[in-house]
């Protein structure tokens, strides 16, 4: 049986899964929710900035960072160490957490974070999201929280009428860099993420989905794998590493594009 004509693969696919460590910033401090609930907070770290060097030191290609104060309030408290982090890594930094303006938007453009991330006004206000994605190209992420398949909004202290997969969908063609997909059932349960959410959500956008929530175990991301093909590109982690759960440096090997590096090319038979 001959091999049809057509372009031939040099080597292993493209694709790769990055792992984020997520830094939730609280009071200060970092922190990990349970299931979102501020009641229920357990104290990692009292300095972010050694935390942070710290992931980058094992690997981390990129930081993500949440802003817990400023989801509930909407009030900027932790700009200070935002500034200190950004300014002592060498790698990108995200944040979320309470940027419902354009004008806070370029505020933590300006405090050296290469991407922010939009929640609650790409409910309130989808038109500024796609505003702010053509102003700040490649910069503007939007994180889709969801309770039940619906979104949660303000630190996901509210809940929406909107469906998670109807707001992935409407955000095609908007300039939005990626979505950051949450079940907040599963976030800090270290119970395994919610595969047939996240395989929705990816079904759902064109956009390239990082997932979040419930990764407790190397099996865990590895079954992410699965949803590589659909757009799911990169996993936020953040419990499961402070734990000692799941070793970055492992992660990274396992789903990450060092899992190519032993691999030879292709050869057709």
């Amino acid at each position: 049986m001959g091999v049809q004509s057509g372009p031939m693969m040099a080597g292993p696919p493209c694709l790769a899964m990055d792992v984020i460590p997520a830094i939730d910033l609280l009071e200060g401090q970092c922190v990990r929710l349970h299931q979102g609930d501020y009641d229920q907070v357990t104290r990692f770290h009292p300095d972010p900035v050694a935390q942070a060097l710290e992931w980058q030191r094992q690997g981390a290609r990129r930081l993500h960072l949440v802003d817990l104060d400023g989801a509930r309030s909407g009030q900027p408290t932790n700009d200070q160490i935002v500034r200190a982090i950004t300014a002592a890594l060498t790698i990108p930094v995200q944040l979320g957490g309470g940027v419902r303006s354009a004008e806070r938007a370029a505020e933590l453009l300006a405090c050296g974070l290469d991407r922010v991330i939009l929640g609650t006004v790409a409910v309130e206000e989808p038109a500024l999201v796609r505003q702010l994605a053509q102003q700040h190209p490649d910069r503007i992420v939007v994180g889709i929280d969801a309770r039940d398949g619906r979104v949660a909004t303000r630190g996901w202290l509210e809940a929406s009428t909107i469906e998670a997969t109807a707001l992935a969908a409407s955000l095609a063609g908007s300039g939005v860099a990626a979505l950051i997909t949450t079940d907040i059932a599963t976030d800090g349960t270290l119970a395994g993420p919610n595969l047939p959410f996240l395989r929705a959500m990816a079904e759902a956008s064109s956009l390239p989905v990082i997932a979040s929530g419930g990764v407790g175990s190397l099996t865990d991301l590895l079954s992410l794998l699965s949803l590589e093909p659909l757009g799911v590109q990169g996993v936020i982690v953040g419990r499961a590493l402070y734990d000692g759960r799941v070793e970055l440096a492992e992660a990274l090997q396992a789903v990450g594009p060092e899992r190519w590096q032993d691999v030879g090319p292709l050869s057709l038979a």
